[in-house]
């Protein structure tokens, strides 16, 4: 469902589907090596820390201002790339993307703050694919995913993020577009 870029607009029909962590780098740093083996989590919620990341996570407090704190990617999405590969065994996390959602077109909210479940976002860029992806999922999956990996964003607001029950996504506003004075 594409997302017009109006301030405080509500969006009562996304949902959190999946969240995972990694606590280390399994692919960073790997040119030319195995992946690491640091186990993938799937966690039922998640405590989200302003300018940090999230608690647990691999890119925790990784460096000041970083991009990608969190990281969306869509459910919607994900089964396409599971019907084209005719792949159906390997969970979303392998794309080591931090919260699958469904319900929003993540790209949408590039340029804008957000908030799910009382945690506010900026959404900063699209979490292009690297080469890793057709490795973890099947060769291949770096081409398909080249225009909708998923969404970089950093945390505005402490809180916590919850898998299941319906969520209201609430666009902030646009900091891609200047501010009209009042």
């Amino acid at each position: 469902m594409p997302l017009s870029r109006t301030a405080f607009r509500y969006y009562s029909d996304v949902q959190i589907e999946q969240i995972f962590i990694s606590p280390e780098h399994n692919f960073v740093g790997h040119h030319d090596q195995p992946p690491g083996t640091s186990p993938l989590i799937q966690k039922q919620r998640i405590k989200c820390v302003a300018g940090k990341g999230l608690i647990g996570d691999r890119y925790f407090n990784h460096r000041e201002d970083y991009k990608g704190q969190i990281t969306f990617f869509s459910a919607e999405v994900f089964e396409r790339l599971c019907a084209h590969f005719n792949i159906r065994e390997k969970p979303a996390g392998v794309l080591r993307r931090n919260v699958i959602v469904s319900g929003v077109d993540l790209l949408s909210l590039i340029g804008c703050d957000f908030e799910v479940q009382g945690v506010q976002f900026r959404g900063t860029q699209h979490c292009a694919p690297c080469e890793w992806m057709d490795v973890a999922f099947a060769s291949g999956a770096k081409e398909f995913l080249k225009e909708n990996a998923g969404l970089r964003a950093k945390i505005l607001s402490d809180g916590e993020l919850r898998v299941g029950g319906d969520a209201q996504l609430r666009i902030v506003k646009d900091v891609a577009a200047p501010v009209a004075n009042a």
